[in-house]
């Protein structure tokens, strides 16, 4: 039976993956990744409000049971209201969880990564492992581990079923973390996508048909293709150097978080009102011995003040006119959108995409149904550019438009952004 399959793989200690060697012949390797402890103890953020409503309702019928016979020790936190996630990790005593996982779409791990940031204790509560479970609209996250794993492309409750399997296997690893700077706020930290244009558009104006679920993106792009929009402004980029790629990796630590020896119990609460949800203890008044650094988070070695010109060494896209402005760390921008198919966790690059103006509507409808399967880079779009980078900065000249990061709006205006190699800690199976 399915049960005792999954059992039966929980059981295999290392996990073990199937390559074949250069003769074609089936080897297997270990994978030198980190593992949580057994048991190991989570705390599960589920959002009832995200995708069609139904995240509550999913963890019932599928992950409760799920983290119960994989020995998951979790505590079930509903959350509340917007930020509300960013809040309780901010103020959290991370010394009673393994790992903070999230269930719902992309924006409360948004949230979660940059309460993290906000902390005193920022470098060490940045590599807590988190984990995601789809539950959202566009699951981009979920749907990049899900291919980081080798398997065919799944959609709904099998994505959801794949990455509750992937979570209980608890093996980490690193995730690179993008620092945005905008000119009026303070900065931010992203783990999926900068957009402007077309796709933020898209995301931001198909919240109308939030009901509809992944479908929601489909709608909306045919809806933008319709009426399509072409944006002014400058692009700079520092470009990836041919010896890049051959860097060592930063250190991961390989050694599982010590086993706590209080005693914890599951907790769970099966209903979503908010009188059920778990008040998180909040963290000892004692102060962290980097309570004094300031600002939280690593420093930007590749970027100037906005107001100041790039150095030499960037690259200004010639043209001016640009239907969309795509930066990804991870490989799906959605379920069923493999937008940059070569990016890894902590591959160290930005894969930047744009399209330039003078696009035909045919045309950009034919690149995102082949975004569907990957094969967008292969269809010789004339008007389609790739490129991996370090860094970027965005100058739009437009006087209205919409920008996101993972999702979410930010501050409409000039921005920059570097890449962080492997700063925090994902679970991926």
């Amino acid at each position: 039976t399915r049960a005792s399959l999954f059992q039966f793989l929980l059981l295999l200690q290392p996990p073990a993956v199937p390559l074949k060697d250069t003769l074609g012949y089936n080897i297997l390797i270990w994978v030198m990744m980190s593992a949580l402890s057994r048991p190991s103890r989570m705390m599960l953020l589920v959002n009832p409000q995200s995708g069609k409503g139904q995240a509550l309702t999913l963890y019932n019928n599928h992950i409760q049971r799920m983290l119960n016979e994989a020995g998951v020790t979790h505590t079930l936190v509903i959350t509340e209201r917007q930020n509300h996630a960013r809040e309780l990790v901010k103020e959290a005593d991370l010394s009673q969880w393994d790992a903070l996982v999230i269930m719902s779409g992309d924006g409360p791990l948004y949230e979660v990564i940059n309460g993290l940031l906000d902390r005193p204790d920022w470098e060490e509560a940045v590599r807590t492992p988190l984990g995601i479970l789809p539950g959202g609209s566009g699951n981009a996250l979920a749907a990049s581990i899900h291919h980081y794993s080798g398997a065919p492309p799944v959609f709904s409750e099998e994505l959801l079923l794949s990455c509750g399997f992937l979570l209980c296997q608890r093996l980490v690893t690193r995730m690179d973390l993008v620092s945005v700077h905008l000119s009026s706020s303070p900065r931010l930290f992203s783990f999926l996508s900068l957009a402007w244009g077309f796709v933020a558009d898209v995301d931001i104006e198909s919240e109308k048909y939030r009901h509809a679920g992944a479908a929601r993106f489909t709608v909306g792009t045919l809806v933008r293709v319709a009426s399509l929009r072409v944006y002014r402004g400058t692009l700079s980029y520092l470009p990836v150097a041919e010896d890049d790629g051959e860097e060592d990796d930063p250190p991961l630590h390989h050694q599982a978080p010590p086993s706590r020896d209080a005693p914890c119990q599951n907790s769970f609460h099966n209903s979503c009102h908010s009188n059920n949800s778990l008040k998180v203890r909040k963290a000892e008044s004692t102060p962290s011995r980097n309570a004094t650094k300031a600002p939280s988070g690593p420093p930007d070695s590749l970027l100037l003040p906005l107001d100041q010109p790039l150095p030499g060494d960037w690259v200004v896209v010639p043209e001016e006119d640009f239907v969309l402005v795509l930066a990804m760390y991870q490989s799906n921008l959605a379920e069923d959108l493999l937008a940059s198919p070569d990016s890894t966790p902590d591959d160290g690059f930005i894969h930047l995409f744009y399209v330039t103006g003078g696009i035909s509507r045919a045309a950009l409808l034919k690149l995102f149904l082949a975004m569907e399967k990957g094969l967008h880079l292969a269809s010789s779009c004339q008007h389609l550019v790739h490129a991996k980078v370090r860094a970027l900065r965005l100058e739009p000249s437009s006087p209205k438009g919409v920008i996101t990061v993972d999702g979410e709006v930010v501050e409409y205006g000039p921005l920059q952004a570097e890449v962080h190699r492997g700063l925090a800690r994902l679970i991926t199976g």
